[in-house]
């Protein structure tokens, strides 16, 4: 009871007297549990070692945790963790069936439709990843072969309307995930994968030799991946916003951004040795969630 209590306190706190029924926040100050939504293979940004899911988009969400137990005053929140698939996430959130997704999911306006997303973890761009030997150096040299995207990926996407722009005949396939995705470009089921460049990347140093894969193109297209948060819940997104826009002003994601880009990191203790961009870091000095894409 006292803990109902105290969440109808804050949500009436929160929402200037009129209760909000499924707020996060109140949700949480009544004792309910909180969901966080992982990728399995989402190197470095969400992925299991161990039977846990680790990484930057993890480590961001933790200290959202902090921030939203701040706010609560609960002390001791409890978490679950739901593993999500590229096809499934948007729904997830959209569901209600998680609160945070903590991957490595672009902010598009088609997204923006369905769910909110806090201020961006990371900006790349799409390209393509093919085996070492491959002749294929940019997108027009997939005429009349196969390219490999995940499904529900914004890459995927991008790959589709490149090929009908330009009427390349490229066949599209599309993998369940990206470590099924990879296997078929190493075992030649398709001729290259088109992902997010940092994805490919990580995907490709954890493999047991790298230097048999190479990334190649010009970039698809920008993406700016966010945490994303179900919609329409004004006060759990000012504490996810604020959160955010602390960690970058006080540079303590630079410090999470060096651990999972720039140190060794599981399971292989390799590298990936990637600084962050100059569009990354001059995004960072004014930090928005507001995008023009």
């Amino acid at each position: 009871m006292k803990k109902l209590q105290a969440g109808l306190v804050l949500a009436c706190a929160l929402t200037g007297g009129v209760a909000m029924a499924n707020g996060v926040l109140e949700r949480v100050a009544a004792g309910g549990k909180l969901t966080l939504a992982y990728r399995e293979a989402s190197v470095p940004f969400s992925y299991v070692e161990g039977g846990k899911p680790i990484g930057y988009a993890m480590d961001l969400c933790q200290g959202i945790v902090e921030a939203v137990r701040k706010k609560t005053g609960v002390k001791d929140i409890p978490l679950a963790y739901l593993a999500v698939t590229s096809e499934n996430r948007v729904d997830a959130i959209a569901q209600g069936r998680a609160d945070l997704e903590c991957g490595s999911t672009t902010n598009n306006a088609e997204r923006r439709q369905k769910v909110a997303f806090t201020i961006p973890h990371f900006i790349t761009g799409s390209r393509l990843l093919v085996r070492a030997n491959s002749p294929v150096t940019k997108m027009e040299d997939l005429a009349g072969k196969k390219l490999v995207s995940t499904t529900g990926s914004a890459p995927l996407k991008a790959a589709r309307d490149a090929n009908a722009e330009r009427l390349m005949g490229i066949t599209i396939i599309e993998a369940p995930d990206h470590a099924r995705a990879l296997e078929m470009v190493e075992k030649g089921e398709a001729d290259a994968f088109a992902m997010d460049e940092v994805l490919l990347y990580s995907l490709a140093a954890g493999r047991p030799d790298p230097k048999a894969l190479k990334v190649v193109g010009r970039s698809l297209s920008i993406e700016a991946l966010a945490i994303m948060l179900p919609k329409n819940d004004a006060a759990f997104k000012k504490v996810v916003d604020d959160e955010m826009r602390r960690l970058i002003s006080s540079r303590e994601i630079n410090t999470l951004y060096d651990r999972w880009f720039q140190q060794p990191i599981p399971p292989h203790k390799r590298a990936l040795n990637l600084p962050p961009s100059h569009l990354l870091r001059d995004f960072w000095k004014h930090p928005t969630d507001q995008l023009p894409f």
